[in-house]
């Protein structure tokens, strides 16, 4: 159900956008046009905001903006195409440079950009941006209750009495679960600690692979669960995975992830570096172990196995700082009061002109 004053225009896509990187390319291209079209019917608009990824709906946010002489709010939520280069997704010069400089476009075309990661402010600014906010990712504090036991998703699939590392979320190429195999692969004589995969990507098939070549007792792979439903799913958890390749690009990232599992008063085995693992250590909420180390990743998890009080104290003062500094509902306002101040300083603007 949506919120009273809320209306969402549905425009026409084409419809291939999971099947190759061009399809999807083409699937971003007939949006960028679509919503454009769709955009120029809308009235009295005092503002557009566009969000990246991928750039080319940002394009047409910023074609809108101008044909409406209202300001343009540029989020960015992930770095493109600095992140598809550093995957090794994107390669061809040609495309690179073009998708650089559209990027750089954007940057400077912008009234206003915000990021949701501390590591993107110095990217942005190198890159033509003037004026910079962060409004990190957050999470719904009320969605989660640090006090329910999972016990009803736990006896559905047989975890009755078992320690459980939970790993939630994309299961594809920059998540690098090949490694919390190996890791499961090390405990495996461990038979209280199950190791539970819960999610899709293009990987899950060729990690369930991998799994039962290796013949692991103690993984378990779950599909995806709704986001309403993710509250039950991170309850029945003991302990929560995050984890990306060892890769510079990832280490100025906020993956949202981290704070769902902080917010459900789960401790958190990290295996990712930069901002992210900042705020691990500032909150006491978990482990921070190398990327792509799975004999670490298997000794943090074995640590807190042995020792649930430990592992309890960390869930309970991660969710506490999460609600002081990540509190979505607190974001929003803040957000809010950005828009505001941008559609105010435009009125200034105009009404200096026209005197």
């Amino acid at each position: 159900m949506l919120e009273p004053g809320l209306e969402v225009l549905r425009c026409r896509v084409y419809g291939s956008m999971h099947r190759s990187f061009f399809s999807r390319t083409i699937g971003f291209l007939s949006f960028m046009w679509s919503s454009f079209w769709t955009g120029l019917r809308v009235k009295n608009v005092d503002l557009v905001w566009g969000t990246s990824p991928p750039l080319f709906q940002s394009g047409s946010a910023w074609a809108l903006a101008r044909s409406k002489r209202v300001p343009f709010l540029f989020e960015v939520r992930d770095l493109l195409p600095y992140f598809a280069v550093a995957m090794g997704v994107l390669r061809q010069p040609l495309l690179i440079h073009l998708s650089q400089w559209f990027e750089r476009f954007l940057y400077r075309k912008a009234d206003r950009v915000i990021v949701n990661s501390p590591g993107y402010i110095e990217h942005v600014l190198q890159n033509g941006a003037r004026n910079v906010d962060l409004i990190p990712n957050g999470v719904d504090i009320l969605m989660f209750n640090p006090l329910d036991d999972g016990a009803a998703f736990r006896q559905d699939y047989g975890l009755e009495g078992k320690f459980v590392a939970l790993y939630s979320g994309a299961h594809g190429m920059a998540n690098d679960l090949g490694v919390v195999l190996d890791a499961a692969e090390r405990l495996r004589d461990q038979t209280e600690i199950v190791f539970v995969f819960l999610g899709d990507g293009k990987e899950k098939p060729a990690l369930m692979a991998k799994a039962k070549a290796m013949k692991l007792p103690n993984v378990l792979f779950l599909p995806p669960v709704p986001k309403a439903e993710m509250s039950k799913a991170l309850a029945a958890a003991d302990i929560c995975i995050a984890i990306l390749q060892p890769i510079d690009a990832y280490k100025i990232t906020y993956p949202n992830k981290v704070f769902d599992y902080m917010a459900a008063g789960r401790p958190i085995i990290l295996a990712i570096d930069g901002v992210i693992k900042k705020v691990i250590e500032n909150a006491g909420a978990g482990i921070a172990v190398p990327p792509g180390d799975a004999k670490a990743l298997a000794k943090a998890v074995s640590s807190l196995a042995a020792d649930h009080k430990m592992a309890r104290q960390m869930g309970q003062v991660g969710r506490h700082y999460v609600i002081q500094h990540f509190d979505r509902e607190k974001l929003a306002a803040y957000l809010e009061r950005i828009m505001e101040d941008i559609i105010n300083a435009q009125q200034t603007s105009r009404h200096g002109l026209s005197n």
